[in-house]
């Protein structure tokens, strides 16, 4: 049987300081010719937590273009990547007392063909869209989140409690760290959604879904994302980063599909 050809992928992403914040903890970056895509929320005092965010979106990226070289599964390329970028976080917050303690969420995305692959730490998320239907793919390493899968807290409670912020596990605060990996197919027209909680805590995968299927374009969805944030006050940096597969030959997804 021949195999599918790979779909064309168009990628917008916009980071956004809020309405609260005095700087953006938050970074992102791709590689489109690799197929490699991440979104990171830094954390920590002064300039630390963009210094993590940042090193960890670059540590990333560089370090999947060079698995990807070897014949290695996507999977395990994106895998090692994540661990050498905690590694690199790790190091460097050990230099300065300045950048002690330092550290970052990511979410983080592979292609292999029509495959996607979706890796994360922290409760920056990874969001799916087809049909018209969004689902987030990616679980929240935060408190709050546990809670509410242990049935402990549900989640109205869980979205007015004082400690939405806090993160079980992130991206260079230990010398180790265990990031959850997601596989699935993708098909011409479908949009991921990459984002920070600056974002998440004020809209649901209903209203993502709405915000993108009523914009014209990739652009002008992301923009719609973070206005809608700020228009809820925004008390955090905000960042989209937003991948559309798009079939090779016609350059378009299917036209019921179109958003």
């Amino acid at each position: 049987m021949e195999k599918e050809a790979a779909l064309k992928l168009d990628v917008v992403a916009l980071t956004d300081i809020g309405c609260k914040r005095t700087n953006n903890e938050d970074s992102f970056g791709y590689d489109l010719e690799a197929g490699i895509f991440a979104v990171c929320d830094g954390m920590g005092g002064m300039a630390a937590g963009e210094t993590a965010s940042g090193t960890a979106v670059k540590e990333l990226i560089e370090e999947f273009c060079h698995q990807a070289a070897s014949d290695s599964p996507r999977e395990e390329c994106l895998y090692r990547s994540i661990l050498h970028a905690n590694r690199q976080v790790f190091s460097l917050a050990k230099t300065s007392e300045e950048l002690r303690g330092m550290g970052t969420t990511m979410v983080s995305a592979c292609v292999d063909g029509r495959r996607m692959i979706i890796g994360n730490v922290g409760d920056s998320r990874a969001y799916f869209l087809r049909g018209g239907v969004c689902v987030q793919i990616t679980n929240d390493h935060s408190f709050v989140a546990e809670q509410v899968r242990k049935g402990s807290m549900n989640a109205e409670e869980a979205g007015a409690s004082p400690l939405q912020s806090l993160i079980t596990r992130a991206i260079g605060t230990a010398e180790s760290v265990e990031p959850d990996i997601f596989t699935g197919e993708v098909e011409p027209g479908d949009i991921l959604l990459l984002t920070t909680d600056g974002l998440t805590r004020y809209a649901d995968s209903k209203a993502i879904a709405g915000l993108i299927l009523a914009s014209p374009n990739l652009a002008a969805a992301c923009q719609a994302l973070i206005d809608t944030a700020k228009q809820h006050g925004a008390v955090d940096n905000v960042t989209c980063l937003l991948v559309q597969f798009l079939d090779e030959e016609a350059g378009q997804p299917p036209e019921e599909k179109a958003a």
